[in-house]
């Protein structure tokens, strides 16, 4: 009997469930949508609660819809939105709040507070990280200190803390397993990368106590099991959405790097068992660690991408897929127009979470084509930042860049990408390089995989060469660098 492998691929607008066979090929999936939530500007928030069941019923649908007994399946990998931060309590599974999604920047006040008292470099030799509203740890200040009743229910050891992975393996054992991998913990602030467990000294900056916290394993480990119809499936692979797909694009080799073109865009860079400290605004943290033998990353975070995308087709609604943008740019004829899509503000390489967006080069004559060109060719540049400040930090020039996630399958993007980066690009068969990085994961736990074999499954659809005239990229770069000196300079003098 063929036997498979489960992904579970939260994101942050949908849940997936995807299934693989033991060559990594991607046979079914299914998708659904969730709420967003957005109660101030600035502010977003999910329901965890309606994750939990989105994420639950594409998983019994993909195996409904595709009549797999349940005996077939070897294992389930997760792969997660990261940063994103819920507390429920343990007895009754309730939240007692929202999810606070990564792109919330309700805490940017409190950071400054916290680089007013001069921590910023604490935290940064500690856990790799900038002091932002981006990552977990002042998120969980925030909701035990803004929730009635929370700080009283911590202490009394009645609550609870997970990023997205840990929910949902609780939800899967049956609330028997309170848990997270490395990579996701790395992401939340309060881990030190280098000791790989939980800081004390900044556990007592940020005011959270430890009994709230999940146990730390490595992304391949035994992470409880799902019980369905009487049959215990092993949960054996966990990783952050970013991590996981640099593992799916198999960067195993120190210098390799991949850009995942999803809700943010999000460039990773191998960097082997070298902690790198960036001096260019981009961040160090945990690959992956397998059998206790951690891989390190360089990291540069985009925050809006193809959120971007899905702005024009719900803020604005001028589109009614995202797949349109493609024939709307290659109908555009202007070249001028520069769209600086900060709408949670600016991360890596500027990190500054109070620009807002902005549009340059406006005319009478300007259309819905221009527009979505525009807003593709950000996608791009914003790429590019990180890839230049990276380059900077690892002392290298990048010549190839592997990319995944919804978006790379736009050739229009694809090309420009390659174009401004005078580089080549890779678009693998299987885009779904996160999902594929967590069954990875889970299978080489079981055996069902063997990481030295992985290579031989990964195959490229389609390699994209620079064409265009370099002139012309280099006058776009450098109105894109004109635009973004522009926000930033607007907002400094609006303070």
């Amino acid at each position: 009997m063929e036997k498979y492998i489960i992904a579970l691929d939260q994101g942050t607008t949908s849940c997936r469930s995807i299934l693989f066979n033991n060559k990594g090929q991607l046979l079914a999936s299914e998708q659904k949508e969730f709420t967003q939530i957005f109660p101030e500007s600035g502010w977003v928030e999910h329901n965890p609660k309606e994750i939990w069941e989105t994420q639950y019923k594409t998983l019994l649908d993909l195996i409904n819809n595709n009549n797999i007994d349940i005996k077939q399946i070897d294992s389930i990998g997760i792969t997660n939105q990261r940063e994103t931060t819920l507390i429920w309590n343990k007895n009754t599974g309730e939240p007692i709040y929202n999810a606070i999604v990564w792109q919330d920047n309700r805490t940017s006040a409190y950071c400054q507070d916290l680089k007013a008292k001069k921590h910023e470099t604490l935290f940064r030799k500690k856990t790799g990280l900038v002091l932002d509203s981006y990552f977990s740890g002042t998120k969980i200040n925030w909701i035990l200190n803004n929730v009635s009743g929370a700080k009283e229910m911590a202490s009394d050891g009645l609550l609870l803390f997970g990023t997205i992975d840990t929910w949902l393996i609780w939800n899967l054992t049956n609330k028997k397993i309170h848990a997270t991998d490395i990579s996701n913990a790395s992401r939340t602030l309060i881990c030190n990368i280098h000791e790989l467990n939980w800081d004390n000294e900044l556990l007592e900056i940020l005011e959270i106590p430890t009994n709230i916290l999940p146990e730390i394993k490595d992304c391949s480990a035994d992470f409880g099991h799902w019980n369905y119809k009487g049959v215990d499936i092993p949960i054996c692979g966990v990783a952050g959405d970013q991590q996981a797909a640099l593992f799916g694009q198999c960067c195993f080799e120190d210098g390799s790097a991949k850009n995942t073109y999803g809700t943010g865009c999000f460039m990773l860079m191998n960097t082997g068992s070298n902690a790198i400290e960036s001096t260019n605004g981009l961040l160090t943290t945990i690959a992956w660690s397998i059998d206790g033998e951690v891989t390190y990353a360089l990291e540069g975070s985009v925050f809006i991408a193809g959120a971007a995308i899905q702005w024009l087709r719900d803020g604005l609604q001028i589109i009614s897929t995202a797949s349109e943008t493609q024939n709307n740019a290659m109908n555009s004829k202007a070249d001028d127009l520069v769209f600086v899509p900060a709408f949670a503000g600016l991360g890596a390489p500027y990190w500054d979470m109070n620009v807002k967006g902005g549009i340059f080069g406006i005319t009478r004559d300007i259309g819905i084509n221009d527009l979505c060109k525009a807003t593709l060719e950000s996608l791009a540049f914003q790429t590019r930042d990180v890839i230049v400040a990276m380059e900077k930090d690892a002392q290298l020039n990048l010549n190839t860049l592997a990319v995944d996630g919804g978006a790379c399958i736009n050739d229009f993007l694809m090309q420009f990408q390659s174009d401004i980066l005078n580089a080549q690009v890779n678009r693998p068969i299987t885009i779904e390089s996160t999902a594929l990085g967590a069954a990875y994961l889970a299978g080489i736990k079981t055996g069902f995989y063997d990481i030295k074999s992985l290579k031989k499954n990964h195959k490229i659809d389609r390699t994209f060469q620079p064409t265009k005239d370099l002139k012309l990229a280099k006058n776009k770069i450098i109105n894109w660098d004109k635009a973004i000196q522009c926000l930033i300079k607007l907002h400094s003098n609006n303070e």
